[in-house]
């Protein structure tokens, strides 16, 4: 996922609150906001103190950035999305993440059809 992708100021993330809608499962909660003429979508991530300290949370987002990079042909442009991690996300590996985040995706309607996953773990 390419930095430019990357929600970072705090208004733009409350927008995608107030304007947004959204869904979750047990590992996170996904807020979506259509964006006009936006060429690409963005992604914001937000992980609780909570689930613990600075290297546990980091870990959390960079796997998450990760997982959103492994779909990120199966999420239309013009939206912006806000992913919350919810406690026992620590302990996931990167591909229950991605699954996890696929099924939020799905719930929320972002994503319409399941992307095709080949033996190797990257999708062709």
């Amino acid at each position: 996922m390419h930095r430019s992708h990357r929600l970072k100021k705090n208004e733009h993330f409350q927008a995608v609150f107030q304007r947004g809608t959204s869904a979750a499962n047990k590992q996170f909660v996904l807020y979506s906001a259509k964006q006009e003429g936006q060429a690409a979508f963005r992604v914001g991530i937000s992980v609780s103190k909570k689930i613990g300290n600075a290297v546990v949370r980091n870990r959390v987002k960079r796997l998450i950035r990760e997982a959103v990079a492994r779909l990120e042909s199966d999420i239309p442009v013009g939206l912006d999305l806000v992913i919350i991690a919810r406690t026992g996300v620590e302990d996931m590996s990167l591909e229950a993440i991605e699954q996890s985040l696929l099924h939020v995706m799905k719930r929320a309607k972002v994503i319409r059809r399941a992307p095709v996953h080949n033996g190797n773990g990257k999708r062709g």
